[in-house]
């Protein structure tokens, strides 16, 4: 028999969104499957869309409002296939895209497998798949190299991932919410034995919309993206402690450093005394030619200044870069993490 695949989506106020998904995932080829929805505490009509499907391979577990990580949990807690692939409730994957990357899983059984993805807001034909330097066969340590030190990316809904490199890796951690996920498969990439791109394999990942959780800055969230990237240069540098590795973690958060100012200033010195210990970076600061030639004359922190203040009095934008949003308050205090993943 082949194995069974568990396809897991966490949802929470997903209702716009969610039965194009659900469609998707009860749509695919690959045969045996079954769907786990873990509605994490909805108000809108989330639960009433999922139970108008009465596929027999769905499941719809309902919990109060914990998370998408501890939604995800949840779901692998009752998740019984050999294969896990993550779905977050707005997203889409091709009618194949199980199927053929369970090609390649099956003749590599301790590798991790990635695919196509590519941006969409409103319909998937706006999607565009373009090719990037994460769409190749990697080792683990190459793959995370390669990704943070050009910003690449994969979103969940792109990976297949065998049932021994999520038991390797460890549960979602629960204490995250900004980047979670990137935290969560630096794990699984570093326990595999390495990634295997599945070029027919597509996945469409929403962007855009208002409740995006990665659109959401708070100081919580910068405080959870802190501890992601400390987490995960954590990982790397256990992996493969060497200049390269230290070079691309400390510009990892000389980055967020960047992205970050001027709030959260306990949050940005901390980034500071990491980016020192792994021997400073190289990483520049984002911007037009008009801000780039301020940074030059005055210095990146009262060029990002004058930058912010353009665009908080309603002037005419000028190309200084993307704007930061601002936050009300700092951080709250953090304390020092363990990681949940040891090298070999």
């Amino acid at each position: 028999m082949q194995p069974l695949v568990s396809v897991l989506i966490p949802c929470h106020n997903a209702a716009p969104w969610l039965a194009e998904t659900l469609e998707s995932a009860l749509a695919q080829t690959w045969p045996n499957l079954e769907v786990i929805l873990v509605d994490d505490g909805s108000t809108d009509d989330s639960l009433t869309v999922a139970h108008r499907f009465k596929q027999p391979n769905l499941r719809i577990i309902a919990q109060a409002n914990q998370g998408a990580a501890a939604a995800r949990n949840r779901a692998l807690e009752s998740a019984q296939g050999e294969v896990i692939q993550f779905l977050d409730a707005d997203d889409l994957l091709a009618p194949d895209k199980i199927e053929r990357q369970m090609a390649l899983i099956q003749d590599h059984p301790d590798g991790l497998i990635s695919g196509a993805w590519a941006r969409f807001r409103n319909q998937p034909q706006e999607a565009t798949f373009t090719p990037e330097p994460l769409w190749q066969d990697m080792a683990p340590v190459d793959w995370l190299v390669c990704a943070w030190s050009g910003h690449w990316m994969m979103h969940p809904a792109a990976w297949l991932v065998p049932r021994s490199l999520i038991q390797a890796a460890g549960p979602w951690n629960e204490a995250l919410s900004l980047n979670d996920d990137g935290e969560y498969f630096a794990r699984v990439i570093l326990a595999s034995q390495g990634v295997r791109f599945c070029q027919e394999a597509r996945s469409y990942y929403r962007s855009g919309h208002a409740v995006s959780l990665s659109g959401r800055k708070t100081p919580e969230a910068w405080a959870s993206q802190y501890r992601v990237l400390s987490l995960q240069s954590r990982y790397l540098l256990t992996a493969e402690d060497s200049p390269r590795t230290r070079q691309v973690c400390a510009n990892l958060m000389q980055r967020f450093i960047y992205e970050v100012f001027p709030d959260v200033p306990s949050l940005r010195n901390l980034a500071a005394k990491q980016v020192r210990r792994w021997g400073g970076a190289t990483e520049k600061p984002m911007g037009g030619p008009l801000f780039q030639m301020a940074a030059r004359i005055v210095g990146w922190q009262a060029a990002r200044h004058a930058q912010l203040f353009v665009n908080q009095w309603g002037y005419r934008r000028l190309p200084l870069g993307r704007m930061l949003p601002a936050a009300d308050a700092d951080a709250p205090p953090l304390q020092e993490e363990q990681p949940q993943w040891q090298g070999s």
